[in-house]
């Protein structure tokens, strides 16, 4: 009995200290977690405050051009270890389009010549309708040279030509240099990153004249890798033009994507989860401020039946910032068609090393985990709709703030992660990063469209809304 006895007091005791090793196990977690919040709201508190003062400052500096362009210059020694391409003549009114004054050899062709101008590395039919401007560019060319009495309202910019020179005006092959179109496609009246048109185009060539081989194609514009999500990465982009001259070229692309669009979207839901990009608040002093976010503008373009603006000032990806995406998707209709995540801005202006994680381990609190846990929400909560995620605009503010908070990492490992999870969960990317659109380390972008460096005005919304607006065409009408 007296052994029983033993047995039973061992028992207890080893029950006794495993409740109390759970106990401190949780007690730990408890104060862990509550050491973990009030750093997190501390972190937020100083980067939203430093990020509000460099709103301001750029904001004032944005009303003279002179100054913005100062700032720039000023705090490039902080941007990403990238090249920019920088015209000579950078100052331009506002709505007005910036000019390159570049020296290349002269190699036009004769006057009598067509009126369609082909810029930089352009693909087109030899006839006696279509004219290479000005010059022929040599390979890697970062050149853009338009004769200003030749340039129509419709032009093929932006590649590279091979080292072979185009003359005469019976030219019968197309040329493309090697990083010309790399495996997005090129539809009937531009390209887009998802759709592909009857023009043949394979992964790093252009078959012999199967660009612009019909005459209703001689307005067609064909926007250099300007293809969002394409193969070039943003410090390829910024050594072959400026954001500005980009954002104009993209912009003109998707104008023509949208004019020739024969999807019905009039029965079509559409949601549009984000921050304050999204949401537009930087215009909140605008009587109905919200008629100018992307989100409104997009539901116009496209003639949705209806959208859904569920951007948040201030939130983030991850849990570090304020109302999360990846606590709130659920508020997303279930009947939603098309479902946008655009997001990654704020979570750059907060989050480390520590904060990013590792697509290894993808702990909860973490970008990696965060993210991944709200892809297989949407996954599972909406499977019958189009989720596209958007990666975020380069902007300035991220690195004049990393001058202050050294824990801050680039942009791009923010971008790069959204994009590798993107493909692992089988959902498309619109790839705003790698764009070279709307960048707002061009004081031409801040002037014209970033006025904040981080937000857009009425215009700098406009051109986001049409972009977004012509690759879920191409989208949407792979799905059909």
């Amino acid at each position: 009995m007296g052994k029983v006895n033993k047995l039973l007091l061992m028992l207890i005791a080893m029950v006794a200290i495993m409740i109390v090793a759970v106990g401190i196990d949780k007690g730990t977690e408890y104060l862990e977690n509550r050491k973990w919040e009030k750093e997190r709201v501390q972190r937020y508190e100083e980067a939203n405050a430093q990020v509000s003062d460099i709103q301001v400052t750029i904001s004032e500096l944005s009303k003279d051009q002179e100054a913005i362009e100062e700032f720039i210059a000023e705090n490039k020694e902080y941007f990403e270890a990238v090249e920019f391409h920088e015209p000579e003549e950078i100052h331009t009114d506002l709505g007005a389009e910036y000019t390159e004054n570049i020296d290349v050899p002269d190699k036009t062709l004769p006057e009598e010549s067509g009126t369609e101008a082909v810029s930089e590395n352009t693909v087109s039919e030899g006839t006696d309708d279509n004219t290479v401007s000005d010059n022929s560019m040599s390979e890697n060319s970062a050149s853009e040279v338009i004769d200003t009495k030749t340039k129509q309202e419709h032009m093929i910019s932006e590649n590279t030509l091979s080292e072979e020179a185009i003359s005469g005006q019976t030219e019968t092959e197309s040329i493309v240099s090697e990083n010309t179109v790399s495996e997005n496609t090129v539809s009937e009246n531009g390209m887009s990153e998802h759709t592909v048109s009857a023009n043949n185009v394979t992964e790093n060539t252009v078959t012999e004249n199967t660009v612009l081989e019909e005459e209703q194609e001689e307005e067609s514009t064909v926007s250099e890798n300007s293809v969002t999500g394409g193969e070039m990465s943003l410090q390829e982009r910024r050594q072959l033009n400026t954001s500005y001259i980009e954002t104009q070229n993209v912009n003109q692309r998707d104008k023509q994507i949208i004019e020739n669009n024969t999807i019905d979207f009039s029965d079509v839901t559409i949601a549009c989860l984000g921050d304050s990009i999204t949401e537009a608040t930087n215009l909140d002093k605008l009587e109905n401020y919200q008629q100018y976010s992307y989100p409104s503008r997009l539901g116009e373009i496209l003639g949705a039946e209806a959208v859904y603006n569920l951007g948040i000032g201030g939130s983030s990806i991850g849990r570090y910032w304020d109302k999360a995406f990846v606590d709130r998707y659920q508020e997303i209709p279930k009947d939603t068609d098309i479902i946008v995540i655009m997001g990654g801005t704020n979570d750059g202006f907060c989050a480390g090393r520590e904060e990013l994680g590792t697509l290894e381990e993808r702990k909860a609190r973490t970008f990696a985990g965060d993210l991944d846990e709200l892809m297989r929400g949407l996954k599972e909560d909406y499977p019958d709709a189009l989720v596209v995620f958007v990666t975020p605009l380069p902007n300035v503010l991220h690195d004049v703030l990393r001058k202050e908070r050294e824990n801050l990492l680039p942009q791009k490992e923010f971008a790069d992660m959204i994009k590798l999870l993107a493909k692992e969960h089988n959902f498309p990317v619109i790839d705003l990063y790698n764009s070279n659109i709307l960048d707002s380390h061009d004081a031409a972008v801040i002037f014209n469209y970033m006025p904040d460096g981080v937000h857009g005005n009425e215009q700098g919304y406009q051109v986001l809304a049409e972009h977004i607006a012509a690759e879920l065409i191409g989208l949407y009408a792979g799905r059909e």
